[in-house]
């Protein structure tokens, strides 16, 4: 195949336009097989819902139902941080028919093809040739579906789609383009909107020559100053938005509530220097990367234009500077998220999804220099076959990649095995509250559309002062009523919080469920004196009514009916 070489590595304005459609083909061939392999799992049995879209979007089926968790403390708070743009999405599908709950397991795999068209592109700006795309497509794709972000569609799901559209139309100076994604993302995740100015700033500073002899280009004040503009406009509307949870929690405040500290829900303050630093899911640069591959590469990138003879092809690459500016960009915020504590939320959020974008495009850029220079050296020495072996050789370990995953994709989908249990609650009126200590009450707003008292899965976001202290007080308040042996202090909590139903688990009322529960044991002295009281023998009161009180029951679970409880008295049963 004379033409292989062109083929393969071949810049675009000599490779046809067949070329350009099979890489592209190819690349968004293996998003939809990722996509389809996210969709399987959604829609593997009747009741599924992602992690984070337990907190993010099950109050959206206020959307479907107005009358759906009246007076309810989370669902009003998770409503009044979501972002507008990621609101109003929800809101226009759901008056379309079709229900948050199904959009948020529809929206990944779409969202991902998004991204990868954005991908391919932002990598043929940066070098024509199609097989980087396709390269740079596909590790991108490695990325997002080794993670539950994009697959939790919830705010931060849009961040890879709308910020690699941001990305490529400033490459194409295409000031509509760019602006609308300037905007979408100070819409749907305000804080890649922050990391975006930084670009056009680092961009304008770059472009713009300051000595006053010099005439300076119209067009470029009136491109950037547009986009500054627009995201002015973002920023200032999203400052302005009411705050009705109390002011962000402070770092020093912060590093007195467990949740911050190690093995807490919120764990942020550790004292390995490196994962702080690095690794910590809340304070890292990079955090659960999960593999190396792409940030090798793309770092060996400014290696190999060093020396343009070896690698030919990098005298194709223009507009590179940019890769360094997201860069500089996004460490920028995350030091300055750092230095302002929690008053920008958390600092990885600033360069972890960027730096995933910066570097799948710039390995993609690198494989194929590499391979380009590959294809010569074979040509070189008459050994053509060898080399070209070579190429798809390093094409196959890239693609087969994700084999080596413990789990790809990766979706955190939680599955409801009880839909008995989610039927008896959507039976029950719409204005109930539901009292648990276990795991499966986290997934009662989602199934059953009904309120609960406290999760202890994601619901207790402690960055909002008058939130996290509700919050808190309820947590603690449930685990005393749970283990209290006094059954008036029981009803006192159900008169004082509204309880109408109290979920118990089979060995809730044992020492070791409570101390294997991380969530519980945040919040001393009140979970080591339950504990003590169990294994002094003291029995829980609403063990002593879970019988007669029980209106419904599973192998696992009993739901106890708070007026039954309410009926009792004191005195010993």
């Amino acid at each position: 195949m004379p033409n292989l070489h062109r083929f393969l590595t071949g810049p675009l304005e000599k490779s046809p336009k067949s070329t350009v459609i099979f890489w592209l083909s190819l690349t968004l061939t293996f998003a939809a097989v990722y996509g389809g392999l996210v969709l399987h799992q959604a829609f593997s049995i009747d009741y599924v819902v992602q992690d984070d879209a337990r907190q993010h979007v099950f109050w959206m089926q206020r959307f479907i139902d107005p009358e759906l968790f009246p007076n309810d403390w989370i669902a009003d708070y998770f409503q009044s941080v979501a972002p507008a743009g990621y609101t109003a999405l929800y809101w226009m599908v759901a008056k379309l028919g079709v229900s948050p709950m199904l959009l948020h397991k529809l929206l990944p795999p779409v969202l991902g093809l998004i991204t990868t068209v954005f991908c391919f592109g932002i990598t043929i700006e940066l070098l024509p040739v199609p097989v980087a795309g396709f390269i740079s497509g596909l590790l991108l794709n490695h990325y997002i579906w080794m993670r539950d972000d994009v697959v939790s569609a919830t705010p931060v799901a849009f961040v890879y789609p709308l910020f690699t559209g941001f990305i490529y139309y400033l490459l194409r100076r295409n000031l509509w383009g760019t602006g609308a994604f300037v905007a979408l993302l100070g819409l749907f995740y305000p804080q890649c909107l922050l990391v975006a100015v930084g670009i056009l700033i680092l961009q304008f500073l770059r472009l713009t020559d300051w000595r006053p002899h010099r005439k300076q280009p119209g067009k470029l004040y009136q491109f950037y100053g547009s986009l500054f503009g627009i995201a002015a406009i973002v920023i200032i509307a999203y400052m302005l938005k009411s705050d009705d949870y109390g002011p962000v929690i402070t770092a020093a405040e912060a590093k007195t509530l467990p949740e911050f500290l190690k093995r807490g829900k919120s764990e942020f303050f550790s004292q390995d220097w490196g994962h702080f630093w690095f690794a910590g899911q809340r304070s890292g640069m990079m955090p659960r990367f999960g593999i190396i591959s792409p940030l090798i590469l793309g770092g060996i990138l400014p290696l190999l234009l060093r020396f343009r003879g070896i690698f030919p092809l990098s005298v194709q690459i223009k507009q590179a500077g940019i890769l360094l500016e997201i860069i500089l960009a996004s460490l920028g915020m995350f030091f300055l998220s750092h230095l302002l504590l929690f008053e920008l939320h958390l600092p990885s959020r600033y360069t972890e999804h960027t730096l995933r974008i910066v570097s799948a495009i710039a390995a993609g850029i690198t494989v194929t220099l590499l391979m380009d220079a590959l294809l010569i050296l074979g040509e070189n020495i008459n050994q053509k076959t060898v080399t070209r072996i070579g190429f798809f050789l390093i094409l196959a370990i890239l693609i087969l990649e994700p084999l080596g995953l413990n789990r790809f994709p990766r979706t955190d989908y939680q599955f409801g095995y009880f839909p008995a249990l989610y039927e008896f609650f959507a039976q029950q009126p719409k204005d109930i509250h539901i009292a648990s200590i276990t795991e499966e009450v986290n997934n009662i707003p989602s199934f059953s559309q009904r309120s609960i008292l406290m999760g202890n899965e994601g619901y207790g976001v402690p960055y909002h002062e008058r939130y996290y202290a509700e919050i808190r007080e309820r947590s603690i308040d449930l685990i005393h009523a749970h283990y209290s042996p006094n059954l008036a202090e029981i009803e006192q909590f159900i008169t004082e919080y509204g309880i109408d139903f109290w979920l118990i688990e089979e060995d809730a009322f044992t020492a070791s469920y409570l101390k294997d529960d991380r969530w519980m044991m945040q919040y001393q002295p009140e979970a080591s004196q339950a504990i003590a009281q169990l294994e002094e023998g003291i029995t829980p009161a609403l063990a002593t009514v879970r019988d007669r009180c029980t209106v419904f029951r599973t192998d696992k679970f009993a739901v106890l009916d708070s007026a039954c409880i309410l009926t009792f008295n004191s005195s010993p049963l």
